[in-house]
């Protein structure tokens, strides 16, 4: 049983965090494991507020798990303060298993989750150990100033990334017009996914779905590009399987494969 470890924020909702993230791993056959470092009252509606766990817990979890457990991938998600992030990625440089960074800066309803703080923090310490790092348009403008408005303008955005040390990036265009369309280069080589846009609001979670389900496939033994392609194939049949839950916006169906849903 291949073992994926999340590190992320708790949505009271489970549309997204580490419900989000534990579903996906569940849907995909691995042993899915968590490390909270954040606790969200999050609603179809959006945040209605967010606590950071204290760095001393945080790293008594990641400690717990990874002496004795270990893992076969990780991924990181929501971590808002500067504390938080540097504490993280400390213990991570030791972790010889892929890393996927979703670096997570607004929530889908447009609720900030990253301190103004922190970003730097992110920059330099978190984003060097990422395997894949994994930002939408928004959070590319957010990490290096780059706006990306037009699918040309996606591979200036996933160089300016690359840039602050992530060996593979996979800059996400579901903001753009037309096709849902994702970049993913490590500098040499490139990759555009394309799926069509689908007609279904509710897509909530999407980016730690996507994030998680690469963890997942690159703990099971896929080669970067490989895996990427398989989330989004994954991601893509999620989102044309949300569901309206409360009065906002409903999340993705993670397990839309399974077939005692038919």
């Amino acid at each position: 049983m291949k073992r994926v470890l999340t590190v992320a924020g708790s949505d009271s909702g489970g549309g997204a965090g580490i419900q989000a993230d534990l579903k996906t791993m569940l849907a995909h056959g691995v042993h899915g494991m968590s490390v909270v470092v954040a606790v969200t009252a999050q609603n179809s509606v959006g945040v209605q507020g967010a606590w950071d766990l204290p760095v001393e817990a945080v790293l008594a979890q990641l400690d717990s798990v990874l002496g004795d457990i270990g893992v076969d991938a990780v991924k990181t998600g929501m971590l808002s303060c500067p504390e938080l992030v540097s504490a993280v990625a400390g213990r991570l440089r030791g972790v010889e298993a892929p890393i996927v960074v979703d670096p997570v800066g607004v929530s889908k309803h447009g609720d900030p989750l990253l301190r103004a703080d922190a970003v730097e923090v992110v920059r330099t310490g978190l984003l060097p150990l990422a395997t894949v790092a994994t930002p939408n348009l928004p959070e590319v403008e957010q990490l290096t100033g780059v706006r990306v408005e037009t699918e040309r303008d996606l591979r200036r955005g996933a160089e300016a990334v690359l840039a602050l040390g992530p060996r593979w990036v996979l800059v996400k265009g579901g903001h753009l017009q037309g096709e849902a369309v994702d970049l993913l280069t490590d500098g040499s080589t490139e990759h555009l996914l394309r799926a069509p846009r689908l007609d279904n609001r509710h897509t909530h979670g999407t980016g730690c779905t996507l994030a998680s389900a690469i963890a997942s496939r690159l703990a099971l033994g896929d080669d970067v590009p490989s895996a990427v392609a398989a989330a989004k194939q994954y991601v893509t049949g999620a989102i044309a399987a949300g569901f309206a839950l409360g009065a906002g916006i409903g999340p993705v169906d993670h397990g839309w494969r399974d077939v005692r849903r038919v």
